[in-house]
């Protein structure tokens, strides 16, 4: 799956017309895309993902610049300090952005995904047992047990309860 881009020099060290020169070798390869570990994310959640990091970027530095001004008993403490109260509001707000919009997706456009054999095995067998059990002839009607309650209230008079 990886493309790979070769340059084919000849004796002389010029571009040769395809190896036709002394011994056709092939020369090194400049570039090899080699396939990426994890999936691209969906666009949404890329989009929310770059903003969110942008929040924080922007207040972690009015935090610092907040806490500078503050050791230096800056009148801007006061004023940066509460927006960067407001900013870790906002910066709160957008990770959850991130994690919301990321579900959402996973919920509208689903994983594609197979079960495991375990899974498959074991749905195999309730399926086969409540076939079974719908097969099977029905059971008699139980008689209740004498303390048992058989659905009779108030119970009938003279059964030695007071």
């Amino acid at each position: 799956m990886a493309k790979k881009y070769e340059e084919h020099r000849g004796e002389h060290g010029y571009r040769d017309g395809g190896g036709a020169g002394a011994g056709g070798a092939r020369g090194r390869v400049l570039w090899v895309d080699q396939p990426a570990g994890r999936r691209r994310m969906p666009d949404p959640v890329r989009r929310s993902a770059v903003r969110a990091v942008l929040i924080v970027a922007l207040t972690l530095t009015a935090a610092t610049i907040a806490f500078f001004l503050t050791v230096t008993g800056s009148w801007l403490a006061l004023p940066l300090s509460l927006g960067a109260i407001a900013g870790t509001v906002v910066a709160t707000w957008g990770v959850l952005d991130v994690l919301i919009t990321r579900q959402a997706w996973n919920q509208r456009n689903g994983v594609l995904s197979e079960p495991s054999s375990t899974a498959r095995d074991r749905r195999r067998e309730r399926r086969r047992a409540h076939r079974e059990a719908r097969s099977a002839p029905p059971l008699p009607p139980r008689t209740p047990v004498r303390g048992e309650a058989n659905g009779i209230w108030p119970p009938p008079t003279g059964t030695g309860r007071s």
